[in-house]
């Protein structure tokens, strides 16, 4: 891996998120171990930041979102939405900017023509155990365990809710958030959260074995595909038949679906151009 680029902010200490490249694939690291990487202000405003770099960056084939520390991501930052409670609403307008910036970053994983892969090293859990679902795939160490604890505060993880219900059956995604309960990396496997389980300390290795295999991709293809992946799923069964049978029939035409068919017809490996 190349040297990671380390941001600094305007007071010269470290930045809360640190971004590294390995080839075509950009890596962003959560740089908070001493507050668990919860997601401050700041920690989510550099998040957002770095993906609309990403998004028009294409160099970039794929990324690896890693975490420093002993915990992946605790949430949002408690201690920051507590001390606005002063404020003369009592803190509600600084809450709603928060989710709002929270949910449009949550959104920006799936809108990024990059697919994105979650490397989850310790707990994750409420908004952290919500960045997990929103990346497009994830490994976990076995040391990992998810949770949308925020019943056990009196605070329902409700925006957790939207991304772990998109990933994890109903009864399941009910059950972590009614419970609060922590679910191990084995069992988030089991019900669809995460897609693999790797030793300790292997989870990066990992992800970045399988970045560099998607990345080995038609990087339009893989574009089109994402996009069509997660817009399909929210129309019903005829509408998404009819929209995908348009992507399939327009994505014949690229110019790399000509290459990957003879590649394939001439058993050699195919030649990307990326269109």
């Amino acid at each position: 891996m190349n040297a990671p680029t380390v941001a600094r902010t305007i007071d010269g200490s470290a930045s809360v998120l640190l971004r590294e490249r390995d080839q075509d694939i950009a890596v962003l690291v959560l740089n908070r171990p001493q507050a668990r990487n919860s997601l401050s202000e700041a920690l989510l405003t550099a998040l957002s930041g770095a993906f609309s770099e990403i998004a028009a960056d294409k160099d970039i084939r794929a990324v690896v979102l890693a975490a420093n520390g002993p915990a992946f991501c605790a949430g949002h930052d408690l201690k920051e939405l507590t001390s606005h409670r002063s404020d003369g609403d009592g803190g509600r307008d600084y809450f709603r900017h928060i989710m709002t910036i929270c949910s449009a970053m949550m959104q920006q994983f799936v809108n990024l023509p990059q697919p994105v892969i979650a490397a989850i090293q310790g707990p994750a859990s409420a908004a952290g155990c919500q960045l997990v679902a929103s990346c497009d795939l994830a490994i976990a160490s076995t040391a990992a365990k998810f949770a949308t604890p925020g019943v056990d505060i009196g605070l329902f993880c409700s925006t957790p809710m939207v991304a772990l219900s998109r990933n994890v059956p109903r009864k399941h995604a009910m059950e972590m958030l009614l419970t609060g309960d922590m679910v191990s990396a084995e069992r988030a496997a089991q019900i669809g959260l995460i897609n693999h389980v790797v030793g300790p300390g292997e989870e990066r290795k990992a992800a970045l074995s399988l970045a560099r295999k998607i990345a080995s991709k038609s990087s339009y293809v893989l574009k089109i595909g994402k996009q069509a992946f997660y817009r399909q799923a929210e129309m019903s069964l005829a509408d998404a038949y009819n929209y995908a049978s348009e992507v399939m029939t327009e994505n014949m035409m690229a110019r790399d679906a000509e290459e990957g068919i003879c590649a394939f017809i001439d058993k050699r490996d195919p030649q990307w151009e990326d269109r």
